[in-house]
């Protein structure tokens, strides 16, 4: 049962939006302004937002903006009601991240076909993820020997193993919880949970863990600069690979590799 939760601070209006949804079968959460209903998203994470856009104190804007700056609501599907919309305030919601706008008065097959859209399209990216994912190659323990890849990177978790592999395929992307929640088909608040209860660390947590691991790999077994293996394992700034190397390690990257084989020499020295 999809849950839908309203923001609409006319009583009436919130009602009749309320009592369709119900009918058809939605879980229907009422909020009757934007502070009461970021709280509700907060608290009961729905899998879609309807909301008004002119309420007093926190507006339908000031809501979307809040929801897209809470990583627990940001992929959150959102809808905005309005009575009139210039293009200038259609602008303001796309930048903001509104997915479709309604304008009131709608009728309820309007408001219906309109969270079947948003609904079907987030399904159909869940599904695409999760192809992408089967798809892609996870390196064998022999070739993850080969590499230096310790296995005791992700501790043992059958039940999480979804969640390793996939960060195991692409932790030389771009990714973030968003994309792991995703592809394994949890919400970003339910994964979180879930990982750190069972491994005391978050999603991001490992994601970091697991470029580090590459990233002294390449540090060791070549002459790679650092502006070239901030890309290799998933960074897209140098700057972030090299503050998170130092935070990781207590030093930069060039000073581990150079203390790494100093060490090495010496160790074969005495050999």
């Amino acid at each position: 049962m999809a849950k839908v939760l309203v923001i609409e601070d006319k009583a009436e209006t919130r009602d009749i939006f309320l009592d369709s949804l119900e009918a058809e079968g939605f879980e229907a959460i009422g909020a009757e302004n934007g502070f009461v209903g970021v709280q509700k998203a907060l608290e009961n994470l729905p899998d879609l937002v309807l909301c008004d856009i002119i309420m007093p104190e926190l507006d339908g804007y000031g809501v979307l903006a809040k929801l897209r700056q809470n990583p627990m609501t940001a992929m959150i599907p959102f809808i905005f009601l309005t009575a009139k919309a210039t293009k200038a305030e259609l602008r303001q919601g796309m930048d903001l991240g509104a997915d479709d706008y309604l304008t009131k008065p709608s009728t309820v097959e309007e408001l219906l076909a309109a969270i079947a859209t948003r609904l079907q399209k987030q399904a159909a990216t869940k599904e695409h993820y999760a192809a992408q994912f089967q798809q892609l190659p996870i390196p064998s323990s022999s070739e993850s020997a080969k590499l230096g890849i310790s296995q005791s990177i992700f501790p043992c978790a059958s039940h999480l193993s979804e969640v390793f592999n996939y960060i195991e395929a692409n932790y030389h992307q771009p990714i973030s919880l968003q994309d792991v929640a995703v592809a394994v088909g949890y919400s970003a608040a339910y994964l979180t949970d879930l990982v750190r209860r069972q491994t005391g660390q978050t999603v991001n947590h490992w994601i970091v863990e697991r470029r580090m691991a590459a990233a002294r790999t390449l540090l060791l077994e070549g002459n790679m600069c650092v502006n070239q293996i901030a890309p290799a394992v998933g960074y897209q700034h140098e700057g972030h690979f090299f503050r998170q190397f130092r935070q990781y390690h207590e030093t930069t990257p060039q000073a581990w590799r150079k203390a790494q084989r100093t060490s090495a020499a010496t160790i074969n020295k005495i050999t």
